[in-house]
């Protein structure tokens, strides 16, 4: 059974202070459910109706749930039989740039393209990115849920991005509106790709650091394109295709 300290205690982990004061995290949904329980993730506790934990038996702490008490603990608007409260990921160690194709966050706000980033970084077996100190949170509960499951397989930094690319020795590709077509460009073994903020773009301090402007060669009207639907349109140049 649901106690009022529980529900409160778990809608306070919508909020950012206490994700990052208690190191955890929220999680909807059976697909999620079982890639978390599969992962390497630690789940501390899951809420979940009867008929979920009817059909899946974990070791894992449990209270079941009704559908109505679900919806007042969920951040969706359709809750999904089942929450989990897992814990975060702290020692990443330090990211490494050589032999891989890396994604540089700057300023990124919204949570559905950081999330749909996230995605797309999995489709491309890119497993590391780095964001600025100002860019919406790995953990917020929208970027979790809009990465189907990826951010599993992918881990994210947040730094100084000014410091980080002072100190790599591969290329790095900045998207701007100005800057060679991504259609010229060849295949990457390794390098950085950074995107900018969705709409101010890449910032004066981290212009320096880029070694080649790229850009989508743009045919129609429309004044720019999504973070998240560029990011995979030059991934798709990018990233090396198999003869």
């Amino acid at each position: 059974m649901l106690s009022k300290n529980e529900l409160k205690y778990i809608q306070s982990l919508c909020q950012k202070k206490q994700r990052t004061e208690d190191g955890l995290f929220l999680a909807e949904g059976p697909k999620l459910a079982m890639e978390l329980l599969a992962s390497d993730y630690r789940v501390e506790k899951i809420f979940a109706t009867a008929e979920w934990l009817a059909e899946n038996r974990v070791n894992i702490d449990t209270t079941t749930v009704t559908e109505n008490e679900l919806a007042k603990m969920s951040s969706l608007q359709t809750p999904n039989e089942v929450l989990l409260v897992c814990r975060q990921k702290k020692d990443l160690g330090e990211p490494k740039f050589k032999n891989k194709i890396s994604l540089v966050l700057d300023g990124l706000q919204d949570p559905g393209n950081m999330g749909t980033i996230i995605r797309i970084a999995d489709w491309f077996g890119i497993d590391q990115i780095i964001a600025s100190e100002d860019s919406v949170e790995f953990y917020n509960p929208k970027v979790i849920q809009s990465t189907m499951g990826s951010f599993i397989r992918v881990r994210c930094w947040y730094r100084n991005l000014s410091e980080i690319l002072k100190q790599v020795d591969v290329p790095v590709y900045g998207a701007l509106l100005k800057g060679q077509s991504v259609n010229k460009t060849g295949a990457l073994k390794e390098g950085i790709l950074v995107i900018g903020n969705e709409s101010k773009g890449i910032r004066e301090a981290v212009l320096p650091f880029i070694s080649k402007a790229i850009t989508i060669p743009r045919i129609g009207q429309a004044e720019s394109l999504n973070a998240a639907v560029a990011t995979g349109i030059i991934l798709s140049h990018l990233c090396e295709k198999e003869a």
